[in-house]
């Protein structure tokens, strides 16, 4: 499911893209799965058809998903992380959770030793 924050700074565009985008990753959103047409989804949201299709740009530029005239836009294969590695985010987050530690804290840690690289 996605949704539309009208409080956030975010905008529609890429609340859109990154909803989409982290269903897939997580396995919500499965290989060869239909995505709602542009229309629909705009309709579904209450926006315009235009924002849609700069999210589902975006999601297709990056590999996630692509678009033809004949089977719509469906999830691409090979693009969900792996089951270990999710489980390591879960845990992770359920770690900063119990600490107090915002989204925005989290991804700057996340940010900061992926940096690093792999110097341990």
């Amino acid at each position: 499911m996605i949704a539309i924050d009208e409080d956030q700074a975010t905008p529609p565009f890429e609340q859109i893209r990154a909803q989409v985008a982290d269903q897939i990753r997580a396995g919500s959103l499965r290989a060869d799965q239909r995505l709602p047409s542009m229309r629909q989804l705009a309709t579904d949201l209450q926006i315009a058809t235009g924002t849609v299709a700069r999210a589902y740009a975006a999601l297709e530029a990056a590999g996630l998903i692509s678009t033809s005239r004949g089977s719509g836009t469906r999830v691409r294969a090979g693009q969900c992380i792996d089951d270990e590695s999710r489980a390591s985010a879960r845990l992770f987050t359920q770690a900063l959770h119990r600490r107090g530690v915002s989204l925005d804290d989290a991804l700057s840690a996340v940010r900061a030793e992926w940096s690093r690289g792999n110097n341990s």
